[in-house]
């Protein structure tokens, strides 16, 4: 009798067509590294763009260019740079805008990058907000008031912003733009 317990044999390593017999790195495509000063380039000349008043430039700037190669500094450097941009169109600019890049060339791509970048600034905003929400000061009556310090006001207008690009840009490009950011293994 052999000694071997069956049992315990991963009958998936003898299968070539098996998950296990391959690389889960080919599963997302490759991206070339970018320093955060290579970002912080970009940062500036998408500013300069949104300073003029080319913001459907600026913003598509931002989007062609994401850098999923970047460390978290320069990822966090390209969030606060969509953010300000996103912050600074009107709210009736908002569907021509994404109408106008849906329309063109590579247009749901671009708004596939951007639903990512909605996402991240809503996560973001909201461990900087529950951060802030452990701070408690006692009041002269005998009871302790837990507020943000500093107003607490700017992250609630920066999710605010953040879910009414959300709203628009899901009825422009629909939901299926969500399952694709889901699904994507870059990150941005």
């Amino acid at each position: 009798m052999a000694t071997l317990n069956w049992r315990t044999i991963n009958i998936d390593l003898l299968d070539p067509e098996s998950p296990a017999n391959f690389s889960i790195a080919t599963l997302s495509p490759p991206a070339p590294p970018v320093s955060a000063s290579e970002v912080q380039g970009l940062s500036s000349q998408i500013k300069q763009l949104l300073r003029g008043g080319d913001s459907e430039g600026a913003l598509r700037g931002a989007l062609e260019n994401p850098p999923y190669g970047g460390d978290a500094a320069a990822k966090e450097v390209h969030l606060a740079t969509v953010v300000e941009i996103l912050q600074s169109i009107k709210q009736s600019e908002m569907s021509p805008i994404l109408s106008r890049i849906y329309n063109s060339e590579g247009g749901v791509e671009v708004l596939d990058v951007l639903m990512k970048y909605l996402y991240k600034g809503m996560s973001h905003s909201s461990k900087t907000s529950s951060a802030s929400t452990g701070s408690m000061s006692p009041q002269p009556t005998g009871f302790s008031q837990i507020h943000a310090r500093g107003g607490g006001e700017g992250g609630g207008q920066a999710m605010s912003v953040l879910l009414s690009w959300h709203e628009k840009l899901v009825e422009i490009a629909g939901p299926g733009s969500i399952v694709r950011v889901m699904s994507d293994r870059r990150t941005v």
